[in-house]
């Protein structure tokens, strides 16, 4: 169990340094879209796909970048790599607030594309990875706990400053915060140290005493379960309470039944750190997939009602609580420390591609086909991912 001196003073600083920098990135450049983006096509005459487009175009952006992000922590640290990425972020931010011309607008979510593969959670996985070595599974549980209130916090705070200073205001605002807070956290606070290849995990966590190497159908396994992952919470984050809506559900409910998603991942993430310390994260991914499942099949049995549609969004909130963690601990515990920036850029790229393409691809189903084909796909999808996970075999003599 770290002391309090560890959190301020040793390596545990870096989770709280990067738990309060989770939550600003996370906060001022993936959340307020969805609040945002509105407005901006309002004001300037533009379509609401074009609008939308530009974050899709980040997260494309994002994903082919990664891959040299996650070399660059590996070989430079979080601590020169990130601040850059909070910096690009800023100015991108900064550059939205006074944006007037589509081919500009295009331009700056290309530059908040390299961004968000430098600031969100891969970079972050990569630099615990970088400071604790095979012992950073506990340190990135935590980090997810404190980015799991990113959204509770992003999304009002949004509102409030979209009310006081206009969309333009509140970009503004935002790119303060991740030029004067964020980037000197990085760049002055987080560890510069790099954890011994061998470290030790803690005592009550999982010790992978053999690793896989990182290529071949392993690598390709787990890239390709995270990438079927990716479409699901991108696109059911789309279209989802839209399907309860039209499903009979009066809108009150469905706010109510939304706002459980958060406080789900939260209760997912605590009880993993209670109580599966000692369970390989592989286990924890089949667990979290099959939770997932499991709500898909209840929905096709029981049908879309109040009860039904909390029930699935709990047991999705938990899933995706689970898979954020997984996706950087698995590598971790199947690949080894080494290179382990490099890893998850690797299997961040088809990840930000999947993400990036769900909601679109999910529009085109809503309009050619119905709400129970867009379940069905996302199931699908899942079913992907859980099949591959299933698939994937530890290594020998590990525990």
């Amino acid at each position: 169990m770290p002391t309090t001196r560890d959190f301020f003073l040793g390596p545990w600083r870096a989770v709280l340094v990067l738990g309060v920098t989770q939550i600003l990135a996370w906060g001022a450049i993936f959340y307020p879209p969805v609040l945002t983006l509105p407005l901006i096509a309002a004001e300037l005459g533009w379509s609401t796909t074009f609008v939308m487009g530009g974050f899709s175009l980040a997260l494309l952006m994002a994903g082919l970048v990664s891959p040299l992000v996650g070399r660059l922590i590996d070989r430079h640290g979080g601590h020169r790599i990130m601040p850059v990425g909070s910096l690009l972020a800023a100015l991108g931010l900064l550059a939205l607030a006074h944006v007037e011309y589509r081919i500009s607008y295009l331009a700056i979510w290309l530059l908040l594309g390299i961004a968000i593969s430098a600031s969100l959670y891969d970079p972050a996985f990569a630099s615990l990875g970088r400071i604790f070595g095979a012992a950073a599974r506990r340190p990135i549980t935590a980090l997810t706990l404190a980015g799991g209130f990113a959204s509770t916090v992003s999304w009002p705070a949004t509102h409030v400053l979209i009310e006081l200073l206009g969309w333009r205001g509140t970009y503004l605002v935002y790119a303060a915060l991740l030029a004067f807070v964020a980037a000197p956290l990085h760049a002055f606070v987080l560890p510069r140290q790099r954890a011994d290849r061998d470290a030790r995990p803690e005592s009550g966590q999982s010790i992978p005493t053999v690793v896989l190497p990182p290529r071949g159908w392993p690598f390709a396994l787990v890239a390709a379960a995270f990438a079927a992952y990716a479409f699901v919470p991108s696109g059911l984050s789309a279209h989802l309470l839209a399907i309860f809506g039209r499903s009979g559900i009066d809108a009150g409910s469905v706010v109510a039944i939304g706002a459980l998603f958060g406080p789900s991942q939260v209760l997912a993430r605590i009880g993993e750190i209670l109580f599966a310390r000692a369970v390989h994260p592989l286990l924890v991914a089949r667990f979290a997939v099959g939770l997932l499942l499991a709500g898909f099949v209840l929905i096709a049995m029981a049908g879309l009602s109040l009860p039904v549609a909390a029930a699935f969004m709990v047991m999705f909130g938990m899933a995706n609580g689970l898979i954020t963690i997984a996706r950087g601990t698995v590598p971790l515990a199947l690949f080894g420390a080494s290179g382990y920036g490099a890893l998850l850029g690797r299997i961040a790229g088809p990840f930000l591609v999947m993400q990036a393409i769900a909601p679109l691809v999910l529009a085109l189903v809503v309009e050619h086909g119905s709400d129970r084909a867009v379940l069905t796909v996302v199931a699908a999808l899942a079913l992907t991912a859980c099949t591959c996970f299933v698939v994937l075999r530890l290594p020998k003599e590990s525990t």
